[in-house]
């Protein structure tokens, strides 16, 4: 059986111990990823090709999405289409979120 529950301890050691990069991959089933990611000081994302949803873990800050932004806090979920233009800022020592990928390329409609 494929693992089916992850705890964010198991998350944050996991990323730790991969010291060069700021996201790791937990699950994959299908289309479905999760991952969990922590970048310091600077969001470098560009563009997925799948709808994404963040779930956040831990801190706070500012989410821009398609030239909007939004205030986020730990717990927030938010929703990215496929191909938009978006980044965390001035975000918290602390933040963490979980990222889920889903579904085809260019995402779902």
């Amino acid at each position: 059986m494929e693992k089916f529950h992850i705890i964010l301890a198991e998350a944050v050691a996991k990323l730790r111990k991969e010291t060069s990069r700021e996201f790791t991959m937990l699950m994959k089933h299908g289309t479905m990823s999760i991952e969990y990611y922590s970048p310091k000081k600077i969001d470098r994302q560009t563009p997925h090709k799948q709808d994404e949803i963040y779930i956040i873990a831990s801190g706070s800050g500012t989410f821009v999405g398609d030239e909007e932004s939004v205030q986020f806090n730990s717990g927030d979920v938010l929703f990215v289409p496929a191909g938009i233009e978006h980044h965390f800022e001035n975000f918290t020592d602390d933040f963490a979120t979980w990222v889920i990928f889903y579904g085809k390329e260019g995402g779902e409609k």
